[in-house]
């Protein structure tokens, strides 16, 4: 089957998880298989997951971050190299907006907060898919950090009718090329209207801003597709 999920196909996704605490991948991997999915095992170490996705072949790979020797961040970039149409979710305890852009980085399709509900976690991994990045919203609910978005500095910026249009945009996934086609305006003008979003955010990449736009409740926590 293909490893490209979508949702309802009706098939159920061959999922290994990976956590150097043995009791807890046990448990998880009895979770998601009483959820439908079909589980390949578990793996404790970087390792044994590289090993063991270039065996299986599995459709998503739950990664924990914090793991010895090799990191799950390492992990997930080596996991995309040898076996580019695994998805890997990362499950972590991190909640920091920028653990969400190094996941994102890795290659990572998916971000789950370890201490969230198990059927938040079962929604995400049913809807992940390649070339999108699934943030679940737990992740940056009121309490999460102890604070509500309002309290997490400054008042959200003012944002023009165009940098809003060019956000909403960036929030559901496309890339400034689609954004200027679908919106009417060049390139150059384009990329204009982010580096603005870029400089009233105080961000420094696109994944950034989407993140801090949704914590400001500018931009709404996406439920997936």
């Amino acid at each position: 089957m293909s490893a490209v999920l979508e949702p309802n196909v009706g098939v159920a996704p061959r999922v290994l998880v990976v956590d150097d605490h043995q009791t807890f991948a046990e448990l998880l991997s009895g979770a998601l298989g009483s959820a439908g999915m079909q589980p390949l095992g578990i793996a404790t170490s970087g390792a044994q997951a590289l090993a063991m996705v270039e065996e299986l072949h599995p459709d998503i790979v739950v990664m924990d971050i914090e793991m010895p020797r090799q990191d799950g961040l390492a992990t997930t970039r080596r996991i995309r190299e040898i076996a580019p149409d695994t998805l890997v979710a990362v499950v972590t305890a991190h909640r920091d907006p920028d653990w969400v852009a190094r996941a994102a980085q890795a290659g990572a399709t998916a971000f789950i907060p370890k201490d969230g509900a198990l059927g938040e976690m079962i929604d995400v991994l049913s809807r992940v898919r390649a070339g999108h990045m699934i943030v679940a919203p737990s992740t940056f609910a009121a309490g999460a950090t102890g604070r509500r978005p309002s309290e997490l500095g400054a008042p959200p910026p003012a944002l023009t009718r165009r940098e809003q249009e060019v956000l909403d945009c960036l929030g559901s996934g496309m890339q400034v090329k689609a954004i200027a086609r679908v919106l009417g305006i060049t390139l150059e003008t384009c990329r204009g209207y982010v580096k603005s979003l870029h400089a009233k955010l105080g961000v420094r990449s696109q994944l950034e801003a989407v993140i801090k736009a949704q914590q400001l409740g500018l931009l709404a926590v996406p439920d997936g597709d």
